[in-house]
């Protein structure tokens, strides 16, 4: 399908723009910028996590052990569960407003929110102003990757959008050098407060920059291949841009992405929570010592995340189509990622020696971050640039369910079967992949049938014609004779 700009430009954007303009990378580099500073958001809490020893209200008893602290533990277990519930729920409405507002406007208002949810975090005074704090953060955070992909629609043609999408998810991994710098240095000087209050001004200079550049002015009309699903979806929209949910639920490709970032998206969380967990159980290493191996980890993972991006674009321009460039892509991220079920032998085959799993690990690490830039961009390819959020919202929403559920798989089974959480991990993503091709396949088989229908129905049509025409022949020719 071609991927050239329609020819119909829409109310409200540039005729003039080329069809490539290199202001797209300044808008992929702002999304980089806001992701990276939506991961640091949440991660400060961790980060200054010892600090919080020091407050009242939190319950930490100086004179029990640190694997005793029950009131501590159970305070700071709630406040995460705020976030992480908040964030799921926010990804159902997110990506809905989002497509209501616009990308400009909706991507404006969640980083309003979230960066103000994050220096709200200065000013509590209790556990329950805590989870306030990290409840509104989670819903403001939750409209950063429907409007970043949303925004990859608009901007980017089919055979760029992944790269551009592992592009800004690199940020993900960049704020993990950032922000344990940035956050012991202001703590250092004033306090946990200014940990909170640095990365959310951070949000508020994004803010202003966003708003300053002219996203509708400088944007070119929709891409002939949104042109297409624009008008494919043309007849569902009642008085309305956005497509009704009625509509959106209708369509297979919007369960395969949704369960495919239900399977996936938890194994992610799975490397960040429990890598240095899995190096100290198994090799003796603290934090500190295991420090390099975590580093390598994230470095790996940013090469993964632009790399895969890059291939199915670079398939595409050999000629292939652009499901044929997505699937190729996330086939070769699931068969690397399949090594990790070996994870858990490393320790037996090296048990002095942490580099073969960390390298496996970084090796799958780095396959679920070029799955992921093309898995977000398989709403894309699917739905016209007014349903992308949503789509991305309620995908969002079952990577959170997802998450939550093999949180709790690997906090019961991980000490005792780590073969089966690895095993797990390894197998997700061809399972998913698995999935993804049934729903493409139905719509194959759904598209082929409405066309046997049309062929049937213009063949009747022409016979009833030709019937017509000749029976009027035949009435001339007796009128002749007589």
């Amino acid at each position: 399908m071609s991927t050239n700009t329609a020819s119909l430009a829409e109310e409200g954007f540039t005729t003039s723009a080329p069809d490539k303009s290199n202001v797209r990378w300044f808008v992929c580099a702002l999304l980089f910028a806001a992701t990276t500073i939506n991961y640091m958001d949440r991660s400060v809490l961790a980060l200054i996590e010892p600090l919080l020893h020091n407050l009242p209200f939190m319950g930490w008893d100086p004179r029990i052990d640190n694997a005793h602290q029950v009131v501590f533990n159970d305070h700071y277990k709630h406040i995460i569960m705020c976030f992480q519930i908040a964030y799921g729920v926010g990804f159902l409405f997110a990506g809905r407003i989002i497509d209501k507002l616009g990308t400009k406007v909706g991507y404006a208002l969640a980083i309003t929110v979230w960066a103000l949810s994050s220096m709200g975090h200065a000013l509590v005074f209790s556990v329950v102003g805590f989870c306030i704090a990290r409840a509104m953060l989670g819903l403001g955070e939750s409209g950063n990757f429907p409007a970043a992909i949303k925004a990859t629609t608009e901007w980017f043609p089919s055979e760029e959008r992944a790269f551009a999408t592992g592009l800004f998810n690199s940020g993900s991994n960049v704020s993990f050098f950032v922000a344990p710098v940035l956050v012991a240095f202001v703590t250092g000087k004033w306090g946990w407060q200014a940990a909170f209050l640095t990365t959310g001004s951070m949000g508020l200079l994004w803010l202003v920059v966003w708003l300053i550049f002219p996203y509708n002015r400088l944007r070119r009309g929709s891409t002939q291949t949104q042109a297409n699903l624009t008008a494919d979806f043309a007849n569902y929209t009642t008085g309305s841009s956005t497509l009704p949910y009625s509509v959106l639920l209708r369509r297979p490709g919007l369960y395969a992405f949704a369960i495919a970032k239900g399977l996936t998206d938890p194994i992610w969380w799975f490397y960040l929570f429990y890598l240095p967990k899995f190096l100290h159980e198994t090799y003796g290493l603290d934090p500190q010592h295991a420090k390099w191996e975590i580093v390598t980890v994230y470095m790996i993972s940013s090469v993964g995340s632009i790399f895969g991006g890059g291939l199915s674009g670079w398939r595409m321009k050999m000629g292939h189509s652009v499901n044929s460039g997505r699937k190729f892509a996330m086939l070769l991220f699931a068969l690397l990622v399949l090594p990790l079920v070996f994870v858990p032998h490393m320790g037996l085959l090296y048990p002095d020696n942490p580099w073969p799993a960390t390298l496996l690990i970084a090796l799958a690490a780095a396959a679920h971050q070029g799955w992921s830039a093309n898995l977000f961009s398989t709403p894309t390819d699917m739905f016209p640039s007014t349903a992308v959020s949503t789509v991305v919202g309620i995908g969002g929403a079952f990577g959170a369910v997802g998450g939550a559920t093999f949180t709790w798989i690997v906090g019961t089974y991980f000490s005792l079967h780590p073969l089966l959480i690895f095993g797990l991990a390894a197998s997700a993503y061809l399972l998913s992949l698995a999935w993804e091709l049934r729903a493409r396949n139905q719509k194959q088989h759904e598209a082929r049938r409405r066309i046997a229908v049309i062929r049937f129905l213009t063949n009747r049509l022409t016979r009833l014609r030709a019937a017509l025409k000749d029976g009027h022949t035949g009435c001339q020719v007796v009128r002749r004779r007589k």
